[in-house]
């Protein structure tokens, strides 16, 4: 039964991708036993991809990407700027390296490993999946956090719903291996939906799932529980052969498509998410015709909601016009036409918590956040909370830090465009994905600007100790002609010339606040 199964979907694949090249690999004996442990929800599955199939094919999109070209970035979402990820799991119980401990700990060799062993025993006697009963949660309180999120000035957020682990934080009828019968058996996901809804905040899900197909392989080089069959459901398939740490590339079996689908589509059905984050690995060839399918899905059941949805993708997942780029960890040194984001985290080591992790400081971030937004972009800055369920005091005082910067300064933030120009100064940004902190600090001549209607906004990015000025973009010869400059978060008079060098500003004895300093100007009458 299962092989026939398997040679189905195999079958299937093949008409799918169109072609050898792209084509999912035959299960081998491990697929075919995690395919046999999941086997139980095959009916449920199948009802989930029927009402994919069924929904791609009902509104104004169709699974092609000429079709899905047809999508529109949200002007709420363009006008968000910044929002909250959360990365918390089991993982969070060892906190220990990183949120890639369910596969390093399996890694013969890795600090991880050694410190499984030292603490806890060989894998053999206590694998990831006796973390789980220790995943209490005893202190989570939705409430609390989404006022959190709410005093940060974020307008979005979105929580993981299910790493690499393997463990869905949401109530699943695809799963055994979840929250909502495990661990805190709460849903995770749902109570957080109904307190960010309540601080009127935009809610999205993350889901992390794909790279699960091999995600615990380390766990057949030697004897571990990941062999277990009766762990099949959660460890597997554990693929080997497939190493992320060199080309990363792979192609997961049709089964296993199909349940990374299922899984999706769940979450949209579930809790009617407006921003969806996945991780890289959708980037395998194999994942496209699944891409399509789900995109049109996601867009037509948003469709049908009256919900304006984004759906984000990393590096050439999906064609550009078809969803929102995400650079994970950098920036762009340009601007960018089409909005994007950045996505990163309050702490240096981790996405999520750990002991011992450093954290970056508030004015790195609203530096970044600045940057960022003068570019066409927005930021979505993670935290990593305790497996009780605390936010550690370092990533409260960061988001309260923002908030605070933003109360005075969201004017030049919240709703704002491209100017014609980023911004000026010494500075040079470091682009591409893993160099957010490759940037060295900013000066008070590093300004960077946003606009609003026929307002200009000019954000120093420190406040300069002669207590003078000079934004060269605005010189005479420039098409700005200045009516009147007001400095955000105080009532004191500007004075400026606009001089052929630039326009010069001089300033207030005390600075309004900290880290960067928006200047309002306004054009004068044609």
């Amino acid at each position: 039964m299962i092989a026939m199964r398997a040679l189905k979907s195999f079958t299937w694949s093949l008409l799918l991708c169109g072609g050898l090249a792209a084509l999912a690999q035959q299960p081998n004996q491990d697929d075919l036993i995690w395919q046999k442990s999941v086997q139980k929800y095959d009916k449920q599955r199948d009802a989930v991809l029927a009402s994919v199939d069924k929904m791609a094919q009902a509104g104004p999109f169709q699974p092609d990407w000429d079709s899905l070209k047809g999508y529109k970035i949200p002007e709420w979402y363009q006008d968000a700027k910044f929002g909250i990820f959360i990365h918390w799991g089991v993982y969070s119980v060892p906190a220990f390296g990183s949120e890639w401990y369910p596969r390093a700990m399996y890694l013969q060799g890795s600090p991880e490993y050694k410190h499984e062993v030292e603490t806890y025993g060989p894998q053999t006697k206590f694998g990831y999946k006796n973390f789980i009963p220790e995943f209490h949660a005893q202190n989570f309180d939705p409430k609390a956090w989404a006022a959190l999120f709410q005093e940060s000035g974020a307008r979005y957020v979105i929580p993981v719903a299910e790493h690499h682990d393997g463990f869905q934080m949401y109530q699943s009828e695809l799963s055994d291996w979840n929250a909502t019968k495990m661990g805190p058996k709460r849903d995770i996901i749902g109570e957080l939906r109904t307190a960010i809804l309540a601080e009127g905040l935009h809610f999205g899900v993350s889901s992390h799932r794909a790279e699960h197909y091999w995600f615990m392989n380390g766990g057949r080089a030697f004897p571990s529980d990941v062999q277990d069959p009766k762990y099949a459901s959660l460890y597997g398939p554990a693929h080997v052969g497939i190493d992320p740490g060199k080309d990363g590339t792979g192609h997961p079996d049709t089964a296993y498509l199909n349940d990374w689908l299922a899984r999706s589509a769940e979450l949209v059905k579930r809790y009617h998410p407006e921003l969806i984050y996945f991780d890289w690995w959708v980037e395998q060839d194999t994942f496209q015709p699944y891409l399509k399918r789900f995109a049109a899905f996601y867009y037509n059941q948003a469709a049908k909601n009256g919900q304006q949805v984004v759906l984000f993708r990393k590096n050439n997942a999906f064609p550009e016009g078809t969803t929102v780029l995400d650079i994970e960890r950098g920036q762009l040194d340009h601007i960018r036409p089409i909005h994007w984001q950045t996505d990163t985290s309050v702490s240096q080591k981790s996405w999520g918590y750990i002991q011992g992790d450093t954290y970056k400081s508030p004015e790195s971030l609203v530096w970044q956040l600045v940057d960022i937004v003068s570019k066409n972009g927005s930021l979505l800055l993670n935290i990593g909370p305790k497996s009780d369920g605390t936010i550690p005091e370092q990533a409260q005082s960061i988001l309260q830090h923002m908030g605070a910067w933003l109360k005075v300064n969201g004017e030049a933030i919240y709703s704002t465009r491209p100017w014609t120009t980023y911004g000026e100064g010494p500075t040079q940004v470091v682009a591409g994905s893993f160099n957010d902190t490759a940037t060295k600090p900013y000066t008070a001549q590093d300004i960077r600007f946003t606009t609003k209607g026929k307002t200009l906004f000019a954000i120093a990015l420190g406040w300069p100790a002669d207590g003078h000025l000079t934004v060269h973009s605005l010189g005479e010869a420039s098409n700005f002609k200045v009516k009147s400059v007001s400095l955000l978060g105080t009532d004191a008079s500007i004075r400026f010339t606009q001089q052929a060098d630039g326009l010069h500003l001089e300033l207030p004895a005390q600075a309004p606040g900290n880290y960067a300093y928006s200047f309002k100007i306004l054009p004068a009458a044609d």
